[in-house]
């Protein structure tokens, strides 16, 4: 028996990609295939439920478009955002603290979000004018605004 095992685990496997595009080589199909599982990995985040979004129950089917639509645009510009900061990092030679407490260069957006849970604004109005301030910012945190540039930057530290 335990030779049979072992013939079998040394045996080739194969499965089989098809496509209706006759023009398209084998090698490409496969780095298709195989990217999938980014996509994949998008909408499971799309259905977290760690981010707290109230179930939502459409029955026209063009505002079941619409909603469709807006939930892969969110997905476009989260997976820029990620990929961003990685990058970002990457060339500066800098690292953010993982959920473990390690220094990391690939955080995913959800743990950089989850820094930021504890920033907020304060307003004070005094004699007709409104001054506004984010408050509760430590070192981290400027550094991920400043990796994601002048624009966040001037949002959250003027």
């Amino acid at each position: 028996m335990l030779n049979y095992l072992s013939i079998i685990r040394g045996a080739v496997h194969r499965f089989v990609l098809a496509s209706n595009d006759k023009t398209l080589e084998g090698e490409l199909m496969l780095q298709y295939y195989k990217g999938q599982n980014a996509v994949e990995k998008g909408f499971r985040f799309l259905k977290d439920k760690s981010f707290r979004v109230a179930e939502v129950y459409l029955k026209k089917e063009e505002r079941i478009e619409a909603l469709s639509m807006i939930m892969v645009l969110s997905l476009l510009i989260y997976s820029i955002a990620e990929w961003m900061i990685r990058k970002r990092l990457k060339e500066s030679g800098e690292t953010v603290l993982n959920q473990l407490g390690k220094p990391t260069q690939c955080p995913t957006l959800k743990w950089i979000f989850q820094k930021f849970r504890n920033i907020n604004e304060a307003i004070i109005e005094l004699k007709g004018s409104v001054h506004r301030e984010v408050i509760n910012l430590n070192e981290e945190q400027i550094k991920i605004i400043k990796l994601f540039g002048l624009g966040c930057e001037k949002c959250y530290i003027g």
